[in-house]
């Protein structure tokens, strides 16, 4: 996963999870002074965000590679924030630092849940929020890695489905004990002229996508792209192809 998500610029794509991103932090509400933790904070993107309005930012992934863009992106706008390599089973900060911690797409991939949940809960301060945003079972994403599934090898006995983290009762299960709960719904469509242009657009920043394909054999690979596309020209309507992006957002307060 850490070799997976350097493989490509993720800032390429970022802007077709743009509304979840703005969705998410102006539910979270920051203000100036706010410790703010983003988990899987990837190239920057709710980090950013979040620095804009005051808060006083931490972002911590996996991939060194991301840290690094995020790093870059945050100077060259002039924003502080406080970048780290980090896990989110594994976090590296003290019990109750934070009174935010966020994590768009970005903390559902690792594996552990059970350790994720008990991570995010550790590192919020009494009476802070949390916010997540994860994949519908039903969007785009699911299809797509279902179809991508056939390509790789199976995951590591005991790897949880990141998609489980779409689910209310399933996020209510790790959390609840933890946490004040609420949900919303959103959805982020991928949007573009045909499914070439769309296949294209994805596999110039999504790393663990390019990094399968390039170990693909020639056959394989004109296989794969030609299934990816088919599958995304099934949400053609006329012109356009509006490929649903449904998320839940998972808001908790924490007791």
């Amino acid at each position: 996963m850490r070799v997976g998500w350097g493989a490509a610029p993720f800032e390429n794509v970022e802007g077709s999870i743009a509304v979840m991103h703005d969705d998410l932090v102006a539910r979270l509400g920051p203000e100036p002074g706010d410790s703010w933790l983003d988990v899987g904070c990837g190239a920057g993107a709710v980090s950013m965000r979040a620095a804009r309005a005051g808060a006083d930012v931490t972002g911590v992934d996996l991939s060194e590679v991301m840290v690094e863009t995020a790093r870059r992106r945050a100077a060259e706008e002039g924003l502080d924030i406080a970048y780290e390599v980090g896990d989110a089973e594994n976090l590296q900060f003290p019990d109750a630092s934070f009174d935010v911690v966020s994590s768009s797409v970005g903390a559902i991939f690792a594996p552990d849940h059970a350790a994720v949940a008990r991570e995010l809960a550790r590192v919020v301060r009494p009476g802070g929020r949390l916010g997540l945003s994860a994949w519908k079972p039903d969007s785009r994403v699911v299809r797509g890695q279902q179809l991508a599934a056939k390509y790789m090898p199976p995951p590591p006995e005991g790897a949880g489905n990141p998609f489980e983290w779409g689910d209310e009762d399933y996020a209510r299960e790790l959390l609840g004990d933890a946490f004040e709960l609420e949900f919303a719904s959103g959805d982020a469509p991928l949007e573009g002229e045909s499914g070439e242009q769309l296949f294209d657009y994805m596999l110039s920043g999504v790393g663990p996508m390019r990094m399968l394909y390039g170990r693909l054999d020639d056959e394989q690979r004109d296989e794969f792209r030609r299934a990816t596309i088919a599958l995304y020209e099934e949400d053609r309507t006329g012109d356009v192809i509006r490929s649903p992006g449904p998320y839940l957002l998972v808001l908790g307060r924490r007791r």
